[in-house]
């Protein structure tokens, strides 16, 4: 009896006659021209660039100078401080607007509709200006002064745009606890679990993967919001880019030093941005994709394996 071998797979060749089927990749003669396009108006925007009349010099002579580089602390200073009011702000008022006391729900709705309806840079005046309503600001035996001596331009600042941040921040937090499944809550309060407790214990630390995204884009934005307070005399990044622009008489080559150090912070919060994510994403996904960091070791390795075998 003849042994037939279960195991064996069809011919790799092709019968007798047959011709080899030879596979020829789409040419998307698109893509080239669009690179091409696209290469040659970078080409020409960077000559045009470089015919101008600007002193490109003056950026680095000034890049690291003592007043850009306390404008650079005092603009992450004011991004961290603004954005704490704003988280905390924003938190709080999340759980206002889902509260089920009518009165809580609307200051909180119109709290929300109000600084998310009117520019920030009008909310920096309207406090710096607010003295022509209260002449003095009294808190009984703690203190009391003038409203001009007590809104400085750092309070101005803060309260322009911690509180408007506040606004948005309470729309992103309450996106995110509604983003919980409600069983969550009620098996809580089924093991004895007050109100608070459930917020602080269930709800908060699962609707952080929802919350965190937007939140680095917010931060983002307050970093380059911050230089509206210039407008207030607040001595910040812009400001001082500002002031050397005038005394050294190149604007707008301090203008184009200015936007170097926004690119250089953001791009270095984008990064820590992108590994928070990573962090609060552990438990949606099953496998995180690579980092560009393992990416960028894996081609390198990759590089160094022999063709057609095994390293």
């Amino acid at each position: 009896m003849t042994d037939i071998d279960k195991t064996a797979g069809p011919k790799d060749t092709p019968p007798a006659g047959a011709e080899a089927i030879k596979a020829i990749p789409v040419r998307h003669y698109g893509r080239y021209v669009s690179a091409v396009i696209a290469i040659a108006l970078f080409v020409a925007i960077i000559y045009a660039f470089g015919q101008g009349r600007i002193n490109w010099h003056a950026v680095p002579d000034y890049f690291f100078d003592d007043r850009i580089m306390t404008g650079v602390g005092k603009t992450l200073l004011l991004t961290v401080l603004s954005m704490l009011i704003g988280i905390v702000g924003g938190i709080v008022l999340a759980v206002m607007r889902l509260s089920k006391n009518p009165v809580t729900s609307s200051i909180s709705w119109f709290y929300i509709w109000f600084f998310r309806g009117t520019p920030v840079l009008v909310q920096l005046f309207l406090w710096f200006n607010l003295g022509l309503v209260f002449e003095y600001i009294n808190l009984m035996p703690f203190y009391k002064d003038y409203w001009s001596n007590f809104m400085t331009p750092l309070l101005t600042a803060l309260l322009g745009l911690g509180l408007n941040e506040a606004a948005y921040m309470a729309e992103i937090c309450r996106a995110g606890l509604l983003a919980v499944d409600e069983g969550q809550t009620e098996a809580a309060h089924a093991l004895g679990m007050s109100h608070g407790k459930t917020l602080r214990r269930v709800v908060i630390p699962q609707a952080m993967r929802v919350i965190v995204p937007p939140t680095g884009n917010e931060v983002i934005n307050m970093l380059k919001t911050t230089s509206l307070v210039a407008a207030v005399q607040y001595p910040e990044l812009f400001r001082y880019a500002q002031d050397i622009g005038q005394n050294s008489g190149a604007p707008v080559e301090m203008y184009f030093l200015a936007a170097a150090w926004y690119l250089i912070m953001t791009s270095v919060l984008s990064v820590g941005q992108y590994y928070i994510e990573r962090y609060y994403a552990r438990g949606s996904s099953r496998q995180l994709p690579p980092t560009p960091w393992q990416k960028v070791k894996t081609n390198m390795l990759s590089l160094g394996r022999p063709s057609g075998g095994m390293a």
